[in-house]
């Protein structure tokens, strides 16, 4: 109640301030919309840069987060309560981090208070005033017409392969301000044609597929799930409940053929369901 009713008093405050191609834990923002975004910027433009903060809610930094939320909080009961909660997560999620030495710190950079827990709500919404800055500075200083971000996920968009390594560079600069940096290895211009990974699809200016890594996962916790059904351990609803969830996600992208060949496999008589049939074309 403390994190709906605090988020409540300044999340308004923030809002309003926010780029409009900014789309977690947003209302009328959402994974699909920023799937649909993407798709135009594939279409209109010929290269993609992607980048993606390594460990982004452990690498939180404290003092940086406080130092943001007192440039656009006035009341101090407000800034304390922030405070509190904000200090609570210290350390929360310290084994998933990895330090990183920037430039000008010393020995005691080290003992720099820093993480969130992910699944507060308040977490979600610092990570989007956390984060504002950075957006800024895309939009504002680069002037990159075609950049969206989903939590710790960017993606800029230009005809010119030159201007997106050079906009890398000053983005990984400014990031080190906000003490965080990224997978240098997935960091790479790619032309649009050959699809932009994101948000567990793969992006092409004609279509979309899912990502086969989350195919995987996505079938293997659909065959738990109706395992757990054939063994009583869960309903039918709520099985139907998973599969309806899968089949509501994937359908934002090319899958009318993909969806039948997975669910397929899952076959059920009168009394219930029946033994697991391997996919088709698999024997």
């Amino acid at each position: 109640m403390v994190h709906h009713a605090l988020c409540n008093v300044i999340e308004p405050i923030f809002e309003r301030g926010f780029i409009p191609d900014s789309y977690a834990n947003r209302a009328g923002k959402g994974t699909h919309r920023a799937v649909d975004r993407v798709q135009q910027f594939v279409r209109a433009r010929r290269f993609a840069l992607r980048l993606d903060v390594v460990k982004h809610f452990p690498a939180i930094d404290h003092q940086v987060l406080s130092a943001t939320l007192a440039r656009r909080i006035n009341d101090g009961r407000v800034l304390d309560l922030a405070a509190k909660i904000v200090a609570s997560g210290d350390r929360v999620l310290e084994q998933e981090y990895r330090m990183v030495w920037f430039p000008g710190d010393d020995l005691l950079a080290a003992c720099r208070p820093r993480g969130l827990p992910i699944g507060n709500l308040t977490s979600q919404f610092w990570s989007n005033c956390y984060m504002d800055p950075l957006d800024q500075f895309v939009k504002r200083e680069l002037r990159c017409g075609a950049y969206l971000r989903y939590v710790d996920d960017m993606a800029l968009f230009s005809d010119s392969k030159a201007e997106l390594w050079a906009w890398k560079r000053a983005i990984l600069e400014r990031l080190g301000s906000l003490r965080l940096t990224v997978h240098e290895a997935s960091a790479q211009v790619v032309p649009v044609a050959s699809g932009v990974p994101w948000l567990g699809f793969v992006v092409y200016p004609t279509h979309r597929r899912v990502k086969g890594r989350k195919l995987v996962e996505a079938t293997r916790r659909l065959v738990e799930r109706y395992d757990d059904w054939g063994a009583g351990r869960i309903s039918f609803a709520e099985f139907d409940a998973s599969v309806q969830g899968w089949v509501n996600h994937v359908r934002y992208a090319d899958t009318w053929g993909l969806r039948g060949h997975v669910l397929s496999r899952f076959v059920w008589g009168a009394d219930g369901p029946m033994e697991l049939l391997p996919p088709r074309g698999c024997g």
